[in-house]
Parts: C-alpha cells; sequence; structure tokens
C-alpha cells in the first residue's frame, strides 16, 4: 500500500490557496481620512451643539420653570406643565396671538403666490429686456425683513405718506393705515405679498422645465391658454407650487420685524399686530418671563411641525412628479 501524504501549506505549488495578502498600513490609512474628516466637520459640530442644540434642550428645561432672568439659576423653580396650562387656559393674549398669525398667513401667503405665479408667467417669454424685469421684481426679496424696509413702508402708510398722496390724485381721502387697527395687519400683508421674488425665481425655474410638446398637444386638441395653464401648467408645477407652499407657510408664520418695528414693539394698535413671535419676543423680554416664553417657543415649534407633516401627508393627493410616481 502506497502512503501519501497531505500538501504542505506552507509551500508553494501545494495546490492550497493562500488568503489574500492586505496592503500594510491600510487600517491606519483609512483611520487618518475618518480623523481629518472630523477634523473638517468640527467647526459646523461645534456650532450646532454650542448654537443650536444645547440651547434648544435649555430652553425646554426652561419652559417647564419659572424662570424670568432675574432669578439667580439656584432659585430657579420648577413648575411641571403650568405654564402651558396657562398657555391653553388662562392667557388670552395667546391666543390673540395665535388668531393674527393664522390670519396672516391663511391670506397673504396664497396671495404671495399667485402673485409670484402670475409674473412668473408673464417673464416666461423671450421678450426684450426681460432679465432687467426678473431682476427689479426679485429685488424687494433682497431686502428680506429688514428693519430699513419696514420703516420705509410704516412712513409709506401714514397719514401723510406715499400712499395716501396718489389716492388723493383720484380724489379718494386717505387715512392713517398703519394707526388703523381695522387696517394695520393688512398692511403687513401688502409688505409680504410685494416680496414675491424668491418664490418668482423658482417658479420661473421650473416653467423653464415644462416640455413645449405637452403645449403643443393641447393645443393640437383644442384646448385654450387657460385650459393649457389648468391642465398641463399647474399639474408639471405642482411639485415647484408644493416647495413653494411649505417654506412660504413657515416664513408667513415666522413674521416678526415688520409687526415689531410697525408697532414699536407692542402688537398695537389694540394688539392687531401681535403676531405669535412678536408675542414671544415680548413675554420673554419685556416681561421677563423667560419660562413661559421658552414654552410658547416649544408650542410653536410644535404647531410648524405638525403643519408640515399634514402637507407632507396631502401633497401625495396632488403633487405630481415627471417620473409618473407620486410621493
Amino acid at each position: 500500500m502506497a502512503l501519501t501524504t497531505a500538501p504542505d501549506p506552507t509551500r508553494r505549488g501545494s495546490g492550497s490557496v493562500r488568503p489574500p495578502a492586505t496592503r500594510r498600513g491600510t487600517g491606519r490609512i483609512r483611520h487618518g481620512e475618518g480623523l481629518a474628516g472630523y477634523v473638517f466637520l468640527s467647526p459646523w459640530l461645534i456650532g450646532l451643539m454650542a448654537i443650536t442644540a444645547m440651547p434648544m434642550l435649555l430652553s425646554l428645561y426652561l419652559s417647564f420653570t419659572n424662570y424670568d432672568i432675574l432669578t439667580p439659576w439656584s432659585e430657579v423653580e420648577w413648575v411641571g406643565l403650568a405654564n402651558y396650562e396657562r398657555m391653553f387656559t388662562s392667557d388670552p393674549s395667546w391666543w390673540h396671538s395665535v388668531r393674527v398669525t393664522l390670519s396672516f398667513a391663511l391670506i397673504a401667503v396664497p396671495l404671495k403666490l399667485a402673485a409670484a405665479l402670475g409674473v412668473a408667467l408673464l417673464l416666461n417669454r423671450a421678450w426684450r429686456g426681460v432679465g432687467l424685469f426678473r431682476g427689479l421684481f426679485y429685488l424687494p426679496s433682497l431686502l428680506g425683513g429688514s428693519v430699513a424696509l419696514a420703516i420705509v413702508w410704516v412712513n409709506m402708510f401714514n397719514r401723510e405718506g406715499a400712499f395716501n398722496s396718489f389716492l388723493a390724485l383720484f380724489g379718494i381721502e386717505g387715512k392713517p393705515w398703519v394707526n388703523d387697527p381695522d387696517w394695520a395687519l393688512e398692511t403687513l400683508m401688502v409688505l409680504a405679498i410685494w416680496q414675491f421674488g424668491a418664490p418668482m425665481v423658482i417658479f420661473l425655474a421650473g416653467l423653464k422645465q415644462v416640455p413645449t410638446e405637452l403645449y403643443e398637444a393641447a393645443a393640437v386638441d383644442g384646448a385654450g391658454k387657460f385650459r393649457q395653464f389648468v391642465n398641463v401648467t399647474l399639474p408639471m408645477l405642482s411639485p415647484v407650487i408644493f416647495f413653494n407652499l411649505v417654506l412660504e407657510t413657515i416664513n408667513g408664520f415666522q413674521g416678526f420685524t415688520a409687526a415689531f418695528v410697525l408697532s414699536n414693539g407692542t402688537g398695537g394698535p389694540v394688539d392687531s399686530t401681535l403676531m405669535y413671535t412678536l408675542n414671544l419676543y415680548i413675554t420673554g423680554f419685556t416681561d421677563l418671563e423667560m419660562g413661559y416664553a421658552s414654552a410658547m417657543a416649544w408650542v410653536f415649534l410644535i404647531a410648524i411641525a405638525i403643519i408640515t407633516v399634514i402637507f407632507f401627508s396631502t401633497g401625495r393627493f396632488w403633487v405630481h412628479y415627471s417620473d409618473g410616481e407620486d410621493r
């Protein structure tokens, strides 16, 4: 009987499969790359923790206390849900600011988007000098919520302002619009609507993506301009409309600067411009009730989050994407 021996795995040519050799230092290089990535991210991470995360957690804690800025930390009293109970049951100014903010957002935001879409449709043409008009219409959005713009707006709509001078040309008697409780909030709405440049630019970008073949096919079928707008433009623009709607709704609820300047920080006249953020500011920095103001801020954050979730939940019924899939 012949004796056979198993091949030695250490000898070359034995037919055994040797494990693949790893490059020396690969793990060290990957570790160094990961460390370098964290080093480059460190400014952002430090800013996130110091400017956003830690203040948010601190405000969450303060919302359950009676902190009033002047009280030392050692004397801050934990009151539990008392601030939230006060907000919903015994603070009429809070409910009034909610109504004012809702009125502002429900009126100003749709009109602003309608103005932006209408101007975008007019400027979506190869006219001579159309670029200049696009820049002029976008210019008010560059000013944003600046104090200077709000001051100019207040002077424009006071009794001796330019708007009343314009009305006088037609024999119409003006009024102190910014000092009239029935019209003060409407002047803020007009200011917000006038700054439609940012959504207009986004609508213009969306209109450029609508295939011209769709309009040609609709025209062949006998559809007029209005039917083309309803059946072609709006469905194709629905993702852009949804994007602008979410952003502008959030911005509408966060309105502060113009209301602060118009009312000198009081929400007047007769609390007609008492926006939610202005009421929060007055509570925290004028009345020095920072614990209660923190509770108001967290309710505001949760409300905006709920509204955003509602938008995304209902968007799948009317937002249509070019790939044919609704999300």
